[in-house]
């Protein structure tokens, strides 16, 4: 089973991740993120630093998924585990579609034809919403920020996850970031083991 977590800068997944870690440990999950998870990440964080070609930026971003898949996701996969992701191909198409516009016609077209036939869907994405205002004051204290951290990127990203949600409706669950983060995690982590436990009770049948 594959769960992703998925949200804007800002909202709490990082958070939300290490919490899933205590409240999950039984489960023995994978935990795994995007970028970052393979060397091909490291490439995908200079290409963010240095602000290079978009396009260039948004096929680093396409191979680090194929070699998260390949090294990390398929095998978990492949031997029962659950694995839970920090970011996934869907943020691909939030915030490449966005920093490709007007560079490429129909942006996320495009990024979902560079998927289609290998990638894998998620089971579950629990999408973390937050108004653009509060995710950017929880960001204030970095030093610098990406490209993608400013309110105008954010709020079409943003409103680009939640088109996604509204067409996938089923696998979406859009939770409300503005939450404590302990019932946040209480609630999402109460949903994955509901989903586990009813993926288990299907393979019995």
């Amino acid at each position: 089973m594959l769960v992703t977590l998925e949200g804007i800068d800002g909202t709490g997944k990082s958070t939300l991740l290490t919490a899933l870690r205590e409240r999950l440990a039984d489960l023995d999950p994978v935990f795994t993120r995007e970028p970052g998870a393979t060397w091909v990440g490291e490439s995908v964080r200079r290409a963010v630093a240095e602000q290079i070609d978009p396009i260039t930026e948004a096929t680093l971003f396409v191979a680090d998924h194929a070699a998260h898949l390949a090294t990390v996701v398929r095998p978990a996969l492949a031997k029962g585990k659950l694995v839970i992701s920090d970011r996934y191909s869907d943020s691909r198409f939030a915030y490449q579609s966005i920093t490709l516009e007007g560079v490429i016609p129909n942006p996320e077209g495009w990024l979902r034809a560079m998927h289609n036939g290998w990638s894998i869907v998620p089971d579950k994405t629990f999408l973390l919403v937050i108004p653009v205002d509060d995710a950017l004051s929880r960001l204030s204290t970095k030093s610098g920020r990406e490209h993608f951290e400013h309110k105008e990127i954010l709020e079409k990203v943003q409103n680009r996850y939640l088109e996604f949600a509204r067409a996938e409706p089923d696998r979406f669950v859009i939770v409300d970031a503005l939450l404590d983060k302990d019932e946040v995690a209480r609630f999402v982590a109460e949903a994955i083991r509901q989903m586990v436990a009813h993926g288990r009770k299907q393979k019995r049948k």
